[in-house]
This record gives C-alpha cells, structure tokens and sequence, in this order.
C-alpha cells in the first residue's frame, strides 16, 4: 500500500482555455511520489498539523510521475472547483495528500487494453500515456469523448503518447458532431478486452453495467471511482 504523504504545494501555473476548464501545475520542495493513475487531496485552507484536515477535494494526477511538477486539470461546476477558480493564483501555497489509488496497478492483462473517458476524465490515463511505462501495452485503443472539438484541450500529450506507443489507436468524439460516446459501439469493436472507464460518475455506472451485462468479467472492468 503506498505511503500518504502531506505536501506543502506552490501554484506555478494555471491555465484557462476554455470559461469552466481550469490546468494547474505545483511544485513542492518535496519530490512527488505517486504511480500513473494515482489520485490526490487538494486543500486550500491552512492546516496546523494537529487538527482535522481542512475541507478537500480529490483529483487525479495528469502529469506522469516522472515530472518534477504535478499537474491536474479541473472543471469548475461545484463549490469547491468554482471556490479553486476563484483563490488559486500563481504563488498561492495550497496543501497536498498523495498518493491514493491503483487504478493501473491492480492486474490486468496489458494487451488489446480499451481506455475510454469523458470530459476531464482522461487525466489520469494522460498520467499513463505519457509514462514510458505505455510502452508495455499492446494494441490499445482510447474512445475520448469530449463537447465540442475546442474541449479537446491535450492534444500535446497525446502527441506525445503516439512516440511512446506508437500502436495506440486514439478515437475522439466531438459531442456536437457524433454525440456522445456509445458503449454498445465500442463494446461491438473490443469484445476480447480490459476497459479503463474514466468521466461523470453518470457515465461510467452506465457503461459499467452495459459491460457487465454483456457478461464481460468485473475483473475486466476498471474504473476510476477515487477509492
């Protein structure tokens, strides 16, 4: 089980690319440590070390564990999200707790791998993708479904996954163009698989009983519940 650790963060970054779409990257006099698909606690109140752990929100790592800095990208539709978009700044110090999670560590088997995402779900596969680590898969695919081609806001990561997998099959789904993403068509074309779901917890209940009830193993179905 990994070791939690409390990391006093600084913001030496934040973009805006789109109104609710809020990437941020930290820094910390402490390395980073954390597997691809690990997840974090993110507190923006000051923390005395003796009390309860100020008010938190989790989000998964985008970067890969390699990088000196974090990063996590956030859409600001709750409370907490919309109070980040408000206070965060470059040099603001936040708190940390990390790493939680084993999405890619439970044992699966790494060929004809499907990873499907939602929105801003794709950020703990991007953590995978850019890891040299994605050279270990065989034939996998990606269906990303995103709103509109402009929330499609990490094509430089997934350039970037191609020169580590260059077999990765990436397929993204424009909203406004194709709809949403279908599972039945994804499951038709991938019915000897592993699949990583990612996205509103909406999407994947729904796609998770889909597979399911089409008698796929749960042992086959990994998806990123933040447990």
């Amino acid at each position: 089980m990994a070791i939690v650790r409390k990391y006093n963060a600084t913001v030496e970054e934040i973009k805006n690319p789109l109104t609710d779409i809020f990437s941020v990257t930290f820094s910390s006099d402490k390395k980073f440590k954390y597997l691809p698909g690990q997840f974090l606690h993110l507190a923006l109140d000051d923390y005395d070390g003796i009390g309860q752990w100020p008010e938190s929100r989790c989000f998964s790592m985008q970067s890969d564990p390699n990088q000196a800095q974090l990063k996590i990208t956030f859409s600001a539709n709750g409370r907490f999200t919309k109070r980040m978009a408000d206070e965060l700044r470059e040099g603001k110090e936040v708190l940390l707790k990390l790493p939680y999670g084993d999405f890619f560590q439970r044992g699966h088997n790494k060929h004809n791998c499907v990873f499907i995402a939602g929105g801003t779900g794709i950020t703990p596969f991007l953590s995978l993708f850019t890891d040299n680590s994605f050279s270990d898969y065989t034939t996998p695919k990606l269906y990303f479904g995103v709103r509109t081609n402009n929330y499609n806001i990490f094509s430089k990561e997934l350039d970037l996954t191609k020169m580590i997998n260059p077999d990765f099959d990436i397929t993204i789904v424009n909203q406004d163009q194709r709809g949403k993403l279908d599972i039945n068509l994804i499951y038709e074309a991938n019915k000897d698989s592993v699949y990583f779901i990612s996205g509103p917890p909406v999407m994947i209940n729904n796609f998770k009983k889909y597979l399911l009830d089409q008698k796929i193993s749960s042992e086959q179905i990994l998806t990123d519940d933040w447990v």
